[in-house]
């Protein structure tokens, strides 16, 4: 027996159709209550899509980060990392993202699709200093659609109860996922060690 889902109407044999509020949600533009959670958020999750696949890369910095240049259109610096860029190459590949903004505390989401372009604009780009320091690029979204969503994802996972936290030591440290994944020719100790100074150095 095939137990896959192959069609739209199996899924929507399934699901039924939408609740009139669900529709109500989605926008084409940040109305003042949208605007609100955007200037709260201090956390986004940018996603894209390009020609080796998808990504999916944290972005974050104190609340309001994600600037609000119009109602169609927001702003997101892009502060050092990796220099994998992956989300970088795909917006060059495909312009479509989508972002999720997280509010530490609040069970309701944020989801902004649209377009997106990548600037260096001097002016833009040194508007987002912090320690004197500018993004390389700052990556400009144009909305086609946004939405709110309710806060069941969150309320399920707990994510904001302190009882669910777990102690970090509970899982493998930075130093020794790097041990495995070179083969072991790695210095964890060490990198453990002066990781909390090197991430604070680092973050712009």
């Amino acid at each position: 027996m095939n137990h896959e889902v192959t069609s739209v109407d199996q899924l929507e044999a399934i699901y039924g159709e939408p609740s009139e509020r669900a529709l109500w949600k989605e926008l084409t533009y940040l109305n003042e209550d949208y605007q609100a959670f955007v200037k709260a958020c201090p956390f986004v999750v940018l996603a894209s899509v390009g020609e080796e696949g998808t990504d999916c890369s944290p972005k974050g910095d104190p609340a309001g980060f994600v600037r609000i240049l119009d109602e169609r259109t927001v702003v997101v610096p892009d502060r050092p990392g990796n220099n994998r860029i992956d989300n970088l190459r795909n917006i060059l590949a495909d312009p479509r993202v989508s972002l999720l903004f997280l509010i530490p505390g609040v069970g309701e989401t944020l989801r902004i699709n649209g377009r997106a372009r990548i600037s260096v604009d001097p002016e833009l780009l040194a508007s987002f200093q912090v320690n004197g320091k500018s993004p390389k690029t700052a990556i400009v979204v144009s909305i086609d659609r946004v939405y709110y969503h309710c806060a069941k994802a969150i309320v399920r996972s707990g994510l904001w109860e302190a009882q669910t936290q777990i102690p970090r030591e509970c899982l493998p440290s930075p130093g020794a996922m790097h041990r495995r994944l070179s083969g072991g020719h790695f210095d964890a100790e060490t990198y453990d060690r002066d990781l909390q100074k090197n991430t604070q150095a680092g973050l712009y």
